[in-house]
């Protein structure tokens, strides 16, 4: 085989299983709807459960549920036999995956949610099948054409499965009026977490500003500029922002000032202030396109107002400690 078809080959696989997925419409019918509502009222945990590959969807699946805020863990069939099972109460429900229905791994788990009266939304493709048959919510995914070479690995089949417990997510998401804020709080780290970080989140707050009144000698400021640590001073007035006065500033004036001078002379008047509420990301670029190492922060009731109270700042190394790009 030539390398050239290895691309022709994978194109081919993608057009079988993109064809496929587009089955997944026939799902969404009246038992798709109660197995949302279950999960909405569930008082409990929503532990999903496979086999094999399966036991993969399944897991991503659990995964997804507790970023939004859902409790829920995987539990391994299998592992259940020697104690998990313990793990599952009757206020708990159980997502269990399999497309044949009839792994025999299952039945154990089966008979004991049975048992409890411990509610089981089935996802398989045949109707007849023990995991079916042994269901309270039934969904069955349509028969599809897997996308290898014999037409026998699981591909196209695991895909539309993670398909739709994704569906069966974004739909609990958009009833519980899941938000970026709430997002944000099941994913404090990584990529993602810093990507939804807010001003308001990373900025320097309180005692940690660096402020001075505008009736301040330049000798004050420059104490408070060092102690601070910031690289700047706010030039407040009746607890509103008037100016900044930076250390580049004292700099390029150093031989043309006097100690005693006042703030108001040397400041700079009316400095770019942002809302608290902008993403993080964006201060970066603010700051980056204006070459500053700072960004004042206002409330948003404040921020189109003439006069601006001071919520925090945003220092360059804040965000390159939250690791902001």
């Amino acid at each position: 085989m030539k390398k050239k078809q290895y691309i022709s080959i994978a194109k081919r696989s993608t057009d079988i299983q993109i064809k496929e997925l587009k089955k997944i419409k026939k799902i969404f019918d009246n038992s798709f709807i109660k197995a949302v509502d279950l999960i909405l009222n569930c008082k409990g945990k929503v532990i999903c459960a496979g086999i094999g590959k399966s036991g993969l969807i399944a897991r991503k699946i659990s995964a997804t549920f507790s970023s939004i805020g859902v409790p829920s863990f995987f539990c391994d069939p299998a592992q259940a036999l020697h104690g998990d099972m313990g793990q599952i109460e009757k206020k708990d429900i159980l997502i269990i995956f399999s497309y044949s229905g009839n792994t025999s791994e299952l039945n154990n788990m089966l008979k004991y949610a049975n048992r409890f009266n411990i509610k089981i939304i089935g996802v398989a493709s045949k109707p007849e099948s023990i995991l079916l048959k042994a269901s309270d919510i039934k969904l069955i995914i349509p028969k599809v054409k897997e996308s290898d070479i014999t037409g026998m690995v699981p591909t196209s089949s695991t895909s539309i499965t993670l398909l739709l417990g994704d569906c069966l997510a974004t739909t609990v998401m958009y009833q519980k009026k899941f938000s970026k804020e709430k997002f944000k709080i099941f994913h404090p780290g990584g990529n993602i977490g810093n990507s939804l970080l807010l001003a308001k989140d990373i900025m320097v707050t309180g005692s940690k500003m660096p402020v001075a009144n505008y009736k301040d000698n330049l000798s004050k400021a420059i104490k408070v500029m060092n102690k601070k640590k910031l690289g700047i001073v706010v030039i407040m007035k009746n607890k509103f922002i008037v100016g900044i006065l930076t250390d580049g500033d004292l700099r390029r004036e150093l031989n043309h000032i006097r100690d005693k001078e006042k703030l108001e002379k040397l400041m700079t008047k009316y400095p770019l202030v942002v809302n608290e509420n902008m993403s993080a990301s964006k201060a970066l670029g603010i700051m980056n396109e204006r070459k500053i190492t700072s960004l004042l922060v206002t409330s948003d009731k404040n921020l189109n107002k003439t006069k601006k109270n001071l919520r925090g700042i945003i220092h360059i190394h804040s965000l390159l400690k939250n690791g902001i790009k």
